[in-house]
């Protein structure tokens, strides 16, 4: 899709809507301008209870009139209606897509290429299962994936959906830990905390912790202005974008590329937890290094007749 957009010159807009949301730029470019400090940590979350019945177990059966299933369908194998299979909830099973890693994470991880300024990882892991949710999904209700990225920075996607109680202290959809501060991205905006809680948050410290938690607040962890800003749902200023450019052939907030190499970092990460392995990633060759057999996941067979065009 990169190589066609390139070569025959189309506009395209990848739908990571906060690309077009002005106060995830501006939390961005902080983050990139080093106010909360070197980030050492990127953690993200999708949190969401759906125990103990899930999507349910629906039995298999003849697709509705109407519903041209073999179309639905399309490369991927030929399995029977399952109203699971279908709309939105496609997401749960792997023919269709990579779980929530790619449905919530892609979202996520594209705001931590943005902030650190990278666009691609440099390893990865992954952990987790189906470990107590009862119904017929294929991905994990437990998922730990860790990306690390040029720089230094560790990136993680947590997913729980046995229990919604909140990350920590918060419940961002992505955490940006640096060393004087931390910004935690919601949907509509961020809020930015100095990098030393104090004892109001941590009542348990001993006295030489205490004691230590001052001396780094007024030594090298030099204390930065807390902020918080919120703004309106991106998606109608990410369609706009795209009109636009459509006008002006300029190219999208999100163009095809960035939306690739996003979707890349969390498809890598279903490779991970499919092979049980950390995996190392040549970005620029798109394979793995440490582990030829994993470069047979990258790509799968079309079931026929059909087939990936050859870009002309």
């Amino acid at each position: 899709m990169v190589e066609a957009a390139r070569r025959y010159q189309r506009v395209t807009q990848v739908g990571l809507m906060r690309r077009s949301a002005p106060l995830s730029k501006e939390a961005s470019d902080l983050v990139r301008a080093g106010e909360i400090g070197k980030v050492t940590a990127v953690r993200s979350f999708h949190i969401q209870n759906e125990w103990p019945k899930g999507i349910g177990n629906p039995p298999d059966e003849d697709s509705p009139a109407g519903f041209d299933w073999e179309a639905w369908l399309g490369p991927a194998p030929r399995v029977r209606y399952n109203r699971n299979r279908s709309f939105y909830r496609f997401r749960w099973f792997y023919d269709y897509s990579g779980g929530q890693v790619t449905n919530f994470g892609t979202h996520y991880l594209d705001f931590a290429h943005w902030a650190l300024g990278q666009d691609a990882p440099l390893a990865v892991t992954a952990m987790g299962g189906k470990l107590c949710i009862e119904d017929n999904r294929e991905v994990p209700d437990t998922l730990e994936s860790l990306w690390t990225y040029p720089g230094g920075a560790l990136v993680t996607f947590s997913q729980f959906n046995t229990n919604a109680a909140p990350a920590g202290l918060r419940s961002p959809t992505v955490e940006v830990r640096g060393t004087k501060g931390t910004l935690y991205l919601t949907w509509n905006g961020y809020e930015v905390v100095a990098g030393n809680p104090g004892d109001k948050v941590f009542p348990a410290l001993t006295p030489l912790d205490r004691s230590l938690s001052r001396e780094y607040e007024s030594g090298r962890h030099a204390a930065i202005e807390p902020r918080k800003a919120e703004g309106k749902d991106s998606t109608p200023l990410h369609a706009r974008n795209f009109l636009d450019c459509v006008r002006s052939r300029q190219k999208c907030n999100c163009d095809i590329e960035t939306g690739h190499r996003s979707t890349s970092a969390t498809l890598i990460a279903n490779i991970a937890h499919k092979t049980k392995s950390y995996l190392e990633w040549d970005a620029q060759m798109e394979r793995f290094t440490n582990n030829p057999g994993a470069n047979k996941f990258l790509s799968y067979t079309y079931r026929s007749p059909y087939k990936l065009p050859e870009v002309a």
